[in-house]
């Protein structure tokens, strides 16, 4: 039996019973919904030494396959990031539960009434490399707007996936929910990758999260609808009326706090009126930091840089490097973007009020900051609890997804003995 064969079937086994449990999930009330996300979060709390010993196995497998330093960042967990994942857990049971929300009613002359309400997808495919805290993240919020999810984590996080996965599966069985609700792929074979994005049928939505590669591959071969987004190109433009302390903290914290996440600053724009007030500042404090500026003309004379290369814009570096030009006011920097941006995240270092309505208004990337960090852009920072990723398509979902993106809508219609003249 061939490796394809073989994934197939376990996705079909896999899918089945996941259409079973989303029948289930979309008709169960908040209270058991919150309980076992409750008790998750509990059981994550009490497997620390567990989790961790899984966690060091993957970081030697992906040292093995010589992964870089933010991609072990990406997959590394300590106490505080597994406090953190608790902490999400429990977010996310706190927050108001999405399914059965009307989103608008009316009366219509013919006496009927209407009402839009929030329903569950079904049965979410959630794709991922080596961050193993979207186990809990995508179940948590899979689990909360009653939609079943199937779970494939990369090959290099199998081992943490698995065991935050036990206490996913855990938090389901003390509140009385089927363990089907959320389930792992439980092998590394890329194949179950390509059954899972062949699964019409079985799998309702797809959200791959990880590289260019990942991403692009699901797109391509996916037979069923996707949210996604290809590749964390941020933007941070300072404005000559941008104040300088505000920028130098932002520009510092939206490329420096962590490389390695698709909100990370990867080019910066500074206005030539700003360079002429303040000088080469904000790119001497990157430097200091350790970072490596490719630079494009006059910011390319800066002692320490590098000089830019065509490429370098429009690039996910993921690491300690960023690409700096300098440009000519607002409308030059959303020429900039919208050539070389992913439609993301972008951020605007200003004080002038109608500088940054021009930028809002003239960019249409999923994530528009004015004042603030790109590293912002992440569904527990919006208030959601917890992210199952970010998406830039236009369709349905856009921006952090979360709990309310990860439902759909029905109509009910009341009448009172109505008929169609």
């Amino acid at each position: 039996m061939t490796d394809m064969v073989q994934a197939r079937q376990l996705i079909d086994a896999l899918g089945r019973a996941a259409r079973e449990a989303a029948v289930i999930l979309a008709q169960t009330p908040a209270g058991p919904k919150a309980a076992a996300l409750r008790a998750a979060a509990d059981a994550i709390d009490a497997r620390h030494a567990d989790i961790l010993t899984a966690n060091a196995r993957d970081l030697q497998f992906a040292r093995d396959k010589g992964l870089s330093d933010a991609m072990l960042d990406r997959l590394r967990l300590d106490d505080a990031r597994l406090d953190a994942i608790a902490g999400s857990l429990r977010d996310v049971a706190g927050q108001d539960d999405p399914v059965g929300q009307v989103i608008a009613e009316w009366d219509r002359p013919t006496g009927l009434h209407i009402r839009r309400v929030r329903t569950p997808i079904g049965v979410i495919g959630v794709i991922y490399e080596s961050r193993p805290n979207v186990t809990a993240d995508a179940g948590a919020l899979a689990l909360k707007s009653g939609n079943a999810v199937i779970l494939r984590g990369g090959s290099e996080s199998l081992h943490s996936s698995a065991a935050i996965h036990a206490c996913m599966v855990e938090g389901l069985r003390a509140a009385d929910l089927p363990e089907t609700a959320i389930q792992m792929v439980p092998t590394r074979d890329r194949a179950a990758v390509s059954a899972m994005l062949g699964a019409q049928g079985l799998i309702d939505v797809i959200i791959p999260r990880g590289g260019t590669g990942l991403v692009g591959l699901v797109q391509e071969q996916a037979r069923v609808p996707v949210f996604a987004h290809l590749e964390g190109i941020c933007h941070v433009y300072a404005d000559g009326a941008a104040d300088l302390e505000k920028a130098r903290r932002v520009v510092l914290n939206a490329k420096t706090r962590r490389t390695g996440i698709c909100g990370s600053a990867e080019c910066l724009l500074i206005d030539r009126a700003f360079f002429a007030r303040h000088g080469d500042v904000l790119i001497r404090d990157l430097l200091e930091a350790g970072v490596e500026v490719r630079a494009e003309g006059e910011l390319a004379r800066i002692p320490g840089t590098v000089p830019a290369q065509p490429d370098d814009f429009g690039r996910e570096f993921l690491d300690m490097i960023i690409a700096a030009k300098l440009v000519d006011g607002v409308e030059e920097a959303i020429t900039h973007i919208r050539r070389h941006g992913s439609q993301h995240t972008e951020s605007i270092l200003t004080e002038d009020d109608a500088t940054a309505e021009r930028f809002f208004a003239g960019l249409d990337s999923a994530i528009l900051m004015r004042n603030a960090s790109t590293q912002f852009a992440d569904g527990g920072e919006f208030g959601m609890g917890a992210e199952i990723g970010i998406a830039t398509g236009k369709m349905h979902a856009r921006g952090p997804v979360g709990a309310e993106q990860l439902t759909s809508f029905k109509y009910l219609v009341t009448g009172d003995g109505t008929i169609r003249a």
